[in-house]
């Protein structure tokens, strides 16, 4: 056997068929197959699939039931391979102990502010070797125990400041997936409504930490977006307020990151975000928004369009219609991608006089016509605006403005009634 690599031979029925790493979690679902838990229902839930991945069956039920026996051969033959390559623990690090004597001092100390501080100093100045002893030495869960205290009734300034500064250790930490402890008790309920109250109340860098340490959470386990739909409207309000954020740019862009990531997984959280009023909010950021942004907000509309909440909330705002068109062609492929879903959607579900109007007078209909100069067969984007032209050209060739050469190229005919 592989030292390096103990589950090299494993079992085969040991690994998921889908990423075929040893399972932690395995459920199986009625096509009798067993898999990873998380990767199951990324598959049915992220990825909407109906079928059994590894016997490409079409499934009715979505179910799955845990898979004790398998689990508890799993976790046998993990023992054994630990015990047959007992490797020796992880050296300390250089600041091992003056890690273990800030940790300690914190639960009896009045001064937790000052003493989070300096234990800040230490992971902040400290390289990875550090930050993974700090792990090891259990200072993510005394973080995660000071952040809570801010829920308790009574608690007061100093507390809240508390919950501050642990959060900006916490987000010097790495995370990954193998951080399954770390990972369980960030998305604790009580862990969560912390963090939620920071980015609501915090300062300016805190906030940021806030949103630093909810976007290692949604990379490190995707089952956090699912528990981000849970949060209320004024956790979303309190994201779009960073993404507003003019003087922190790292900070807005952060947050535009984490939407994307939680507006991706659920409808659900996109009509909260629409609540919270993120059309607004996104539409008036986009004209003086740098490049890798706009692409991030383009991208946001036109998943929030996806919604008929959205999109009413969208040909409401006055200004929607020409931000977006502005946009179009200006930015980047994936800006104009997003851009063309987007007059897509609003084109075939509010095709009112007002909205065919505005995409021609803001020069949305303009860049549709200019993507008919891309190779045809070889853009799903010049497709989309082919489509969106031939459906609404017969209104807009009414008006001088729109080619004469475009109306034979659709097939539109002269218009008599001009």
């Amino acid at each position: 056997m592989d030292s390096e690599n103990p589950s090299k031979d494993c079992p085969r029925d040991f690994r998921c068929p889908i990423s075929m790493e040893i399972m932690k979690d395995p459920v199986t679902i009625s096509t009798g197959v067993t898999y990873e838990r998380k990767n199951i229902e990324k598959w049915f839930r992220t990825y909407k699939k109906t079928t059994c991945p590894a016997t490409m069956q079409c499934i009715e039920g979505f179910e799955t039931t845990p898979n004790h026996t398998l689990n508890r051969l799993i976790v046998a033959w993990r023992v054994l391979q630990a015990e047959q390559s007992r490797s020796p623990p992880p050296p300390a690090s250089p600041k091992h102990e003056e890690l273990a004597a800030a940790l300690g001092a914190i639960d009896s100390t009045p001064f937790k502010v000052t003493c989070l501080r300096k234990l800040r100093s230490i992971v902040k100045a400290g390289d990875d070797e550090v930050k993974e002893d700090f792990k090891r030495l259990g200072g993510v869960e005394v973080l995660v125990r000071i952040m809570e205290q801010v829920l308790v009734e009574n608690s007061d300034f100093a507390a809240f400041r508390a919950c501050e500064e642990a959060l900006g250790v916490l987000h010097l930490i790495p995370v990954t997936d193998d951080d399954e402890q770390i990972v369980q008790m960030l998305m604790s309920s009580d862990c969560m409504k912390s963090t939620a109250i920071v980015l609501q109340r915090g300062s300016a860098e805190a906030r940021f930490s806030a949103i630093s340490t909810f976007e290692k959470m949604a990379k490190a386990d995707y089952q956090w977006n699912y528990a981000a739909q849970d949060q209320g409207v004024d956790f979303f309000k309190s994201v779009l307020e960073v993404v507003s954020d003019e003087i922190c740019s790292k900070a807005s862009s952060c947050a535009l990151k984490l939407l994307i990531q939680i507006m991706e997984a659920s409808k659900k959280s996109r009509l909260k975000a629409i609540e919270a009023g993120a059309i607004c909010t996104l539409v008036e950021l986009l004209p003086e928004s740098s490049r890798s942004k706009c692409e991030k907000i383009m991208q946001l509309i036109k998943l929030l369009c996806e919604c008929a909440e959205g999109r009413l909330a969208f040909t409401e705002h006055g200004l929607g219609i020409a931000a977006v068109s502005k946009k179009m062609l200006n930015v980047s492929s994936g800006a104009t991608k997003f851009g063309v879903k987007i007059m897509w959607l609003i084109s075939s579900f509010h095709s009112t006089e007002k909205v065919l109007e505005d995409m021609l007078v803001y020069g949305a209909v303009k860049k549709l016509v200019a993507l008919l100069h891309v190779a045809a067969g070889q853009s799903t984007t010049r497709d989309r605006a082919v489509k969106i032209l031939k459906l609404h050209g017969r209104a807009w060739r009414r008006y001088p403005c729109f080619p004469i050469d475009v109306r034979d190229y659709l097939g539109l005919g002269n218009d008599d009634t001009r």
